[in-house]
């Protein structure tokens, strides 16, 4: 957000997360070192050079280390030259046929494009300095060099430091990037600009290593490790100048993602020494960029008057604390730190440590702060610093003189801010965080083992909608999602077994009952418990404790039915009471891995039961309280293959078992309503009124929300219960009032709406009939996405509330009087909860 547009903005602009795979797509591969053996023993006396160049590699988080090749002398460096392609060389200076200057030149002749990098003991002027500095050009991969930098690209001085190394590799890198990435990505640009070779070899590692580290502190938000590695892409390129023209030509070229400028003071400028050009560059950069931070660098202390005079900050390169200071920098002026909410005056009102923290405290914030901050481009810049480019570059273009005033620049804000935590996660397979816990993650994962396959499923279903962002849209007034989904991996399972040594469930043919009080005596992980505890600090609704092994879901062996589930109001007023049944489940779960049912299927299968591991799905229950009971309004069971069409109905158009309350229903072969999403008002079993009386579903079932049973150990349902269609319960809640059509015993006849004093029938005809909610519709485009995710037919679980300001309208006339549904009422706003299942799980029900 900025007073005026500075960086081209494109509406149609990719910045989805996969922007990420594309930057840095040009990377270091091969290193040519030509040094005597003397220099490559001194290099290698304390381990070899590219298994520490890997080390710092990992320890960075930083992926594709080079293979470096050492030649001890230029004519086996020409013939290595002539072998394989080579990204960069490093030359010592000693070497017995040929000085580094004419090496460097012979180079040039054949590789005019390779960078040739001379590592020195000295600390004198660089062999290629040249007398005076041309205008520098363009090269052919958009970075800009001196017109003639000689045949020497940089001198750096080798003090056995690797670090220098790897900043050598990640300078060249950026060099090749940045074009690229700072016009398909917008990442960040800073200039560092220093001519003495020692100060540049000891300054352009500690920047390298400052920067990485703070984009590392500042990317706790990160889904997974694969999103880490993946957005350290996006962090600042560092590009460096030894000349004020060919510092100031990189500025003109990346002023629009300039994010600082690092410079000495004395260096060449107009083709000799200038004791001021670091003032005069600084200056004229100020001049046009008023708000952006600069750091004057020098040896001698009386430029700081200097620095203050150009607006800019100040630090000695001889100082004790040089890297403390650059680190302080980075994260007071950059954004690496807190963003610090303060008024024009410099009062702190507020800081931010991260995006939540953000989004919690920007309704606080004086109006005055925010405008301050809009203004100054702090808050993209803060966000570019998180490597958060989609965000940071939708806010960047945004003009405050847009705004009719502060409060609606703070209502776009937490509108993006919100936006992107949503969006963020979608399709994503995110790593547990206890500290850093977000209840509205749609998908998390604790521990580093496997899904199961039942999560898997719901895993790829998620990332199935991602992928499908049109059939969001084709149905905007109905929230389709998978429910908030943790799985606590196989890894918890393996440390259970370890920690306990639990030999006996595998060993012997143990009883269910012995079994269970096997794994309800079994100590947990501390670990798990410690995220166990977070997740139930944000996550009070009901929750269903679900099985999801290895062998679960698989494609022709689909385990249905074999496993546990245990179904949690998650309601009771004691945290410990609710942990412990939290525990208690998950444990049972575990158990069920071992059950008679697991072992007989394992056998006529020809699968070891210890080959099984099982990871556990906690699922936030699709429903609603009324009453005492809690439960959907719709649930069912859609197969995309109809092994018995009747009348014109074709087998692939599929078939649909829907049901009032929890799908339990269905599962159990329970009354239910059968039809064809291409024909939903063709329903054989409701062809005359005899056939409605006896079809019809008649009892559904419910979560209890009191007096849930303190011992787990009976059967999964133990909280399910079953109540009639005439319960007073049922009838007074708004969702049957919604689906019911009422048997009038006077007229013998149905209508198709639920009246007070009749007989309430499971009919759905407000839905399939009249079309208050597209569902046949939704149905069909779902197994129509899922059968080309999976590559043949599908069955899906699916629930869905009803909003009750919906259901409220839907009361049947006076007798004689219309339906009050119509083709032209609006759609109501529902939720659904849908779950891939196995293919050959697709059996009439």
């Amino acid at each position: 957000m900025s007073s005026e547009e500075k960086i081209p903005y494109d509406d149609e602009f990719d910045l989805s997360f996969k922007i990420y795979y594309e930057m840095m797509a040009r990377r270091v591969s091969e290193i040519l070192l030509v040094s005597s053996p003397y220099d490559a023993f001194i290099m290698e006396e304390d381990g070899r050079l590219a298994e520490r160049i890997i080390h710092e590699y990992r320890g960075l988080n930083l992926t594709r280390p080079p293979r470096l090749t050492w030649v001890p002398s230029t004519r086996e460096a020409f013939t290595a030259l002539k072998k394989r392609h080579f990204d960069l060389i490093l030359t010592m200076p000693r070497m017995d046929d040929l000085d580094p200057r004419s090496f460097g030149e012979r180079v040039k002749r054949d590789h005019p494009d390779l960078p040739v990098i001379l590592l020195t003991h000295g600390t004198g002027p660089p062999v290629s300095e040249a007398a005076s500095a041309p205008p520098p050009t363009l090269s052919r991969d958009g970075a800009i060099r001196p017109a003639d930098k000689g045949p020497i690209d940089t001198t750096y001085v080798w003090l056995g430091n690797t670090d220098l190394l790897l900043a050598i590799i990640k300078s060249q890198e950026d060099r090749m990037n940045v074009a690229r990435d700072t016009e398909k990505a917008r990442v960040r640009v800073i200039i560092l600009v220093e001519d003495a070779p020692f100060y540049r070899s000891s300054l352009l590692p500690l920047l390298y290593k400052e920067v990485v580290f703070q984009t590392n502190q500042v990317m706790e938000e990160s889904l997974n490790e694969e999103h880490k590695i993946l957005r350290m892409r996006a962090r600042p390129k560092i590009l460096t100048a030894e000349t004020y023209e060919e510092a100031w030509a990189l500025y003109n070229r990346y002023k629009p993602y300039l994010l600082s400028v690092f410079s000495d003071v004395r260096f060449p400028m107009s083709g000799r020494e200038d004791r001021r050009a670091g003032f005069n560059l600084l200056s004229a950069i100020r001049g046009e960029h008023p708000d952006i931070p600069l750091l004057m660098l020098s040896a001698e202390e009386e430029n700081r008057q200097l620095a203050q005079s150009a607006q800019a900050i100040f630090i000695n390169k001889n100082s004790l604390t040089l890297h403390m200071e650059i680190r302080d920098f980075l994260r007071d002026y950059l954004g690496f730190g807190d963003f610090i909410f303060r008024t024009p005056d410099g009062t702190e009102v507020a800081r931010a440590a991260n995006l939540r923290e953000m989004e919690k405290i920007l309704p606080s914030i004086p109006e005055e702060s925010v405008y301050y901050h809009a203004i100054r481009n702090h808050f993209s810049s803060w966000l570019m610093a998180r490597s958060e480019i989609q965000m940071a570059s939708r806010l960047r273009p945004v003009k405050a003189s847009d705004f009719e005033g502060p409060e609606q620049i703070k209502a776009f804000l937490l509108d993006r801010l919100r936006e992107r935590r949503k969006g963020r996660q979608k399709g994503v397979i995110a790593d547990f965080r206890a500290e850093a816990f977000d209840p509205e993650t749609d998908f998390l994962k604790i521990g580093k083992g496997s899904l199961g396959g039942k999560a898997r499923g719901l895993a790829f279903m998620t990332h199935l909608f991602k992928q499908t962002p049109d059939l969001l849209e084709k149905f905007p007034d109905v929230n389709i999602s998978v429910p908030k989904t943790v799985v606590i991996s196989t890894v918890g399972f393996e440390d259970v077994m370890a920690l306990n040594n639990l030999k006996e469930p595998i060993s012997c043919a143990c009883t269910d009952a012995r079994i269970q009080n096997i794994f309800m005596e079994a100590a947990m992980p501390e670990w798990l418990l410690a995220d166990l505890i977070a997740y139930l600090s944000h996550v009070r609704s009901p929750i269903a404790v679900r099985s999801s092994s290895l062998l679960e879901d698989a494609q022709f062996q689909a385990r249905a039915g074999i496993y546990s589930t245990y179904m949690l109001p998650n309601n009771h007023p004691d945290p410990q009471a609710r942990l412990a049944q939290l525990i208690n489940a998950v444990r049972l779960v575990w158990a069920s891995t071992f059950s008679e049912k697991s072992r007989s299927f394992s056998q006529s299968t020809q699968q070891r039961t210890e080959e099984d591991r099982m990871a556990v799905i906690l699922q936030q229950v699709t429903g609603r309280r009324y009453g005492d009971l809690f439960y959907p309004a719709i649930s069912g069971v859609a197969q995309s293959y109809n092994f018995y069409p009747i009348s014109h109905m074709k087998p692939e158009e599929g078939i649909v078992h829907l049901a009032f309350g929890l799908g339990k229903t269905v599962v159990d072969g329970g009354a239910a309503l059968r039809f064809s999403p291409p024909y939903p008002q063709l329903l054989p079993q409701f062809a005359t009124i005899d056939d409605m009386l006896n079809n019809s579903q008649r009892r559904f079932y419910a979560l209890r929300l009191a007096d849930y049973p303190e011992d787990l150990k009976c059967p999964g349902d133990n909280a399910l219960s079953q109540f009639s269609i005439d319960n007073p319960k049922a009838i007074r809640a708004a969702p049957l009032r919604h689906i019911a059509s009422t048997f009038d015993p006077q007229d013998n006849r149905v209508r198709d709406a639920y009246a007070p004093g009749g007989h309430p029938l499971i009919t759905f005809a407000g839905i399939l009939k009249y079309k208050s909610i597209p569902l046949p519709e939704i149905i069909d485009a779902i197994m129509e996405m899922g059968e080309r995710g999976m590559g043949c037919p599908v069955e899906i679980e699916f629930a869905m509330n009803l909003p009750d300001a919906a259901a409220a309208g839907t009361t049947a006339r006076t007798r004689g009087r219309s339906s009050p549904f119509s083709r032209s009422a609006p759609w109501p706003s529902a939720s659904g909860t849908w779950r891939y299942t196995s293919p050959r799980r697709i059996s009439p029900v």
